[in-house]
């Protein structure tokens, strides 16, 4: 049998391979490899994809929100309200901005940030900083009404494309983080990110910080570092967010299916949609009551490539200890780090393998 990979970057490259290889050979042609005419021509295209004014591109998703939080010039170790349940790069770049992450559970019907721990963490923090997981976004109009004179700052490196009552993510806090990791609705080929803002002193400032903190040559404004987007990078995006899209309805597509073929199933209840979110499921993971690991185990065995998402929330890894958090302090995100199971989706995923997908997995539940 075809194992069915959790997403399959090869049909992805089938897509853009033509219109790739003539780029890169542009590049190569030019010698343009750093701060290339495609690098701005992506940030422009992004930032009307993304319905702000500015795009600045970025090495990778976890300097791309690290830059947002220092361009805010927050008071050293202010307090940032993040997720327990978001990946580590989300907590590790509030501290490389020397700020102190801090953690709040999340709702247990769609796993998105709690407004109501958020409250009741206000005192606290200087700024919030809500994750889109998994293709949708975080409540942003209450979090922006909590929030106050708080800046909020999205992690969007999940939902590219998705909107919230109309409109996209990374334009609703006053500035946004996003990746291109490989594995993402877009992705690059190898890493690269961006941030979003509609603030020109913000966008300005994270395009110093990224490029040594400086604007012209020699002159180095303020402290900053190397975090450039590749102009062999932006090739791949330019492409990609062409194709964006028509692949995002291809996922709505396979969800909406994946949602039929699990309907009723025993020990497995299907992801929901927060009320006015357009979802672009980046993952699609239910969740298993019992048995997860097990579960796991079996359909890897039956040649289907499914994964688990954050066995480990951040607040209890090891690297974080000292936030001073440990078990039972964020019971939803705790739990649901025992119970989730992401099924392989992918644009080009076919209804053949998502049947074979389905019944391998009314196999392993039936098993438990």
């Amino acid at each position: 049998m075809t194992d069915i990979p959790l997403v399959d970057l090869h049909a992805s490259h089938a897509e853009v391979a033509e219109e790739v290889r003539a780029g890169f050979d542009a590049v190569l042609a030019s010698g343009a490899y750093i701060k290339g005419p495609d690098v701005a021509a992506f940030e422009t295209e992004y930032a009307a994809f993304s319905g702000v004014r500015h795009a600045i591109g970025t090495a990778n998703g976890t300097d791309a929100v690290e830059l947002a939080l220092r361009a805010l010039d927050l008071p050293a170790g202010a307090g940032v309200a993040v997720p327990a349940n978001t990946f580590v790069a989300t907590v590790e770049a509030v501290v490389r901005a020397g700020l102190r992450p801090v953690p709040v559970d999340v709702d247990d019907t769609h796993l998105l940030i709690d407004p109501r721990a958020v409250e009741a963490v206000l005192p606290q923090v200087a700024a919030l900083l809500p994750v889109h997981l998994n293709g949708q976004l975080a409540p942003m109009a209450p979090l922006l009404a909590l929030a106050g004179g708080r800046p909020v700052v999205e992690d969007a490196a999940q939902c590219q494309g998705a909107r919230q009552d109309g409109r996209p993510a990374g334009s609703w806090g006053r500035i946004a983080a996003t990746s291109f990791y490989p594995g993402k609705n877009l992705g690059a080929y190898g890493d690269a990110g961006a941030v979003t803002t509609d603030d020109e002193r913000l966008a300005t400032a994270v395009r110093l910080m990224g490029d040594h903190g400086s604007g012209r040559k020699y002159v180095h404004e303020r402290f900053g570092f190397n975090s450039r987007l590749d102009t062999l990078q932006a090739v791949v995006l330019r492409a990609k967010l062409r194709r964006l899209p028509a692949w995002n309805e291809a996922r709505r597509a396979a969800a909406a299916r994946y949602a039929e073929l699990l309907a009723g199933l025993d020990g497995v209840s299907t992801p929901h949609t927060l009320p006015g979110n357009e979802h672009v499921w980046h993952l699609y993971a239910v969740r298993v009551a019992r048995g997860r690991d097990a579960v796991l185990a079996d359909l890897r065995a039956a040649g289907i490539g499914a994964g688990v998402h954050y066995p480990v929330p951040v607040h209890l890894q090891p690297a974080f200890r000292g936030l001073g958090h440990g078990e039972g302090s964020f019971p939803v995100a705790e739990r649901s780090a025992t119970e989730i199971l992401t099924l392989p989706l992918f644009p080009q995923i076919t209804e053949d393998q998502q049947v074979r997908v389905a019944e391998a997995l009314a196999k392993a539940l039936k098993n438990r």
